[in-house]
């Protein structure tokens, strides 16, 4: 194994194999205990694309729900899915059906366009170009402040999807998807993640589909695994301890290098890391 890789693998929690019950039931008691430990809590929240990693952490959080009012008779206790487009997606009957299938208490819709554009308009009217891509972050911080708008409306934790397949490449806009107060997938790499789904029974097409941030404009539905230059089966066998040749390997590692920051706080002057 690499030394890198080795490192990586006991930072990021990674078990060369899980048993996607025990995982599930782990993830579910672990939501619980931050609910029962901060009571004035009574809601999880979450945006729902449609895809893979926010079906399965939707289905646990309101598993986790539904057990926490069974067992307290509280009915103050809800499951929120939030929809979260920039005006029409083209995978919008994907994202329904996974709030279907996580069978959510409460669904609301936030259209994020009309919030986005104008900070680009309010940014540019300064002589500053906003990026593609820039703009692309925009919106998933755009998103971030809904979600926690509608958690601070009611008694509420957000919700992250993050796991180690994308902590390890820091695939996520820091301050955008990546702000969360709780992420239940972390330590799962992508195929631990689609296990879990297979055993709930989710329907398949939300976990095979081509991953992807969706963000640019100029490059709708760009699929993740291009944008990394490296499949996600890599970085899974990568995370698992697995053999992965040495091309592919330092890619990895050089996304893991290039997006330290965004696993850490604000860099402080007691920080080494970065050096």
């Amino acid at each position: 194994m690499r030394e890198l890789q080795a490192k990586i693998i006991e930072t990021l929690k990674v078990q060369p194999q899980i048993d996607p019950e025990k995982e599930i039931r782990r993830s579910i008691d672990f939501l619980k205990a931050y609910l029962k430990k901060n009571s004035f809590l009574k809601t999880l929240v979450l945006g729902i694309s449609g895809g893979q990693d926010s079906t399965l952490a939707g289905k646990l959080s309101q598993m986790a729900i539904t057990e926490m009012r069974e067992e307290t008779g509280d009915q103050d206790y809800q499951f929120i899915a939030v929809r979260l487009p920039y005006d029409d997606q083209a995978d919008e009957q994907d994202a329904m059906d996974a709030i279907e299938f996580m069978n959510a208490d409460q669904t609301v819709r936030v259209n994020i366009k009309e919030a986005a554009d104008a900070m680009v308009k309010a940014v540019e009217s300064n002589q500053i170009e906003v990026s593609d891509f820039n703009k692309g972050n925009i919106k998933a911080r755009q998103r971030m402040i809904a979600q926690y708008a509608i958690a601070g409306a009611n008694h509420g934790a957000v919700v992250g999807t993050d796991h180690a397949a994308e902590a390890i490449t820091g695939f996520y806009t820091k301050y955008g998807d990546g702000g969360a107060d709780i992420t239940p997938l972390w330590r799962l790499d992508k195929r631990q993640g689609k296990q879990m789904l297979e055993v709930l029974h989710a329907p398949k097409h939300l976990y095979e589909k081509t991953p992807t941030a969706d963000l640019e404009d100029n490059r709708p539905a760009l699929p993740d695994e291009v944008a990394l230059g490296v499949t996600y089966n890599d970085i899974d066998d990568y995370l698992e301890g697995k053999p992965v040749d040495d091309h592919n390997a330092e890619i990895i590692e050089n996304w893991y290098v290039k997006t330290e920051h965004k696993r850490h706080m604000p860099i402080n002057v007691y920080d080494e890391f970065w050096k």
